[in-house]
């Protein structure tokens, strides 16, 4: 993930003489680190977590540290979340006897190492530590992995919800988008660019049913379409250029699963060499949304094919509300499989 301040200053809206940043058109960025620190602090400070079940009283302290990046990326209105953050903060319990007074007092720690956009449909990692080692202090330390733990987690899903609706910018996101239209003729030079812009995004993203976008992408490589045909068919080489799990059935209507589990789906028509037509679920989408994904393979001339790829029915949103599925799922197949497939070629004729 590229760091806040770091983007492509293609999109990156600079600074105007009166600061307006027209339409959204552009990308405009906000740190949302200090918000989260703040978002951490208030829903993890003075938590009760047990309040004398089993004589057990546990409570957490304060947020000690939250460090990495968080920002929030709009675009023409989509809020485009990214995070990598990791937090500590401290706890502490004591074991009261029958008439409530206190036979030990403990503390610890709780550290969260990785909190990620990339994780947004996995609860994350979650590590209880206690200073006193002893009988009393593994007790707590037990209880407070039993319910602070769930507790820990729950707000870490509401802060994932929290960055999916705009983070510290939600308020600004929702006014913009209750604020009338303006027909001002000042925007009339933007016209030219904005028509350029549109007409790229509707090449890659279709409009398709409601809620749901068309993926188009074409690529060139240095082969025979039978090879790469081969090649996307191979779990062996999936695994190799992905270095992640893979299961691929070459029969139509076998199953496959990439990426360690997240792509799973089923073959639906192969032809050697000129098409793969596949059923496609990512496991953070909503429960029954499936996408269709077809690839055309054309040899030109010998040793050139051109792959043309058509993902439709590719949903908006996942199941947690973040509305990045379509920019993730286009970058997976340029970064993540055609362009990995293109190194695996040169590796491949390069060692010929």
């Amino acid at each position: 993930m590229a760091k806040y301040g770091e983007g492509d200053k293609r999109w990156i809206v600079e600074e105007r003489a009166d600061g307006a940043n027209v339409h959204n058109w552009h990308w405009a960025e906000t740190d949302c680190l200090p918000w989260s620190k703040t978002f951490f602090t208030k829903s993890l400070s003075d938590l009760p977590i047990l309040t004398g079940e089993g004589n057990l009283y546990i409570k957490t302290k304060s947020v000690d540290m939250v460090d990495g990046e968080a920002y929030v990326n709009i675009r023409k209105g989509k809020i485009i979340p990214g995070y990598e953050i990791s937090l500590n903060l401290s706890w502490e319990g004591e074991v009261k006897d029958g008439e409530g007074k206190t036979l030990l007092k403990a503390e610890g720690n709780v550290e969260i190492p990785y909190i990620a956009d990339e994780n947004a449909d996995e609860d994350p990692e979650v590590r209880v530590t206690v200073k006193d080692e002893g009988p009393i202090g593994k007790t707590l330390k037990e209880a407070m992995l039993a319910k602070g733990k769930p507790l820990a987690l729950e707000k870490v899903r509401d802060y994932v919800k929290a960055m999916a609706r705009g983070g510290p910018v939600k308020d600004e996101v929702e006014a913009k988008e209750l604020a009338p239209k303006s027909n001002s003729s000042s925007n009339s030079s933007l016209g030219v660019v904005s028509k350029e812009k549109v007409g790229v995004e509707k090449e890659s993203k279709k409009e398709g049913k409601k809620g749901f976008k068309t993926i188009t992408m074409s690529e060139k490589f240095n082969c025979r379409a039978k090879d790469m045909f081969e090649i996307l068919m191979d779990e062996n080489r999936w695994k190799g250029f992905t270095q992640s799990n893979a299961r691929i059935s070459k029969e139509v209507g076998g199953q496959f699963s990439i990426f360690d589990g997240s792509v799973t789906g089923v073959n639906m028509e192969l032809q050697e060499g000129k098409l793969i037509a596949q059923r496609w679920r990512f496991g953070s989408w909503p429960d029954g949304v499936d996408s269709t994904v077809r690839l055309v393979f054309d040899e030109p001339e010998p040793g050139v094919t051109i792959i043309k790829l058509t993902h439709s029915d590719v949903p908006e949103e996942d199941r947690y509300g973040n509305a990045t599925v379509v920019e993730n799922t286009e970058r997976g197949w340029r970064d993540l499989i055609f362009n990995k497939h293109a190194y695996f070629l040169q590796l491949v004729f390069k060692n010929d």
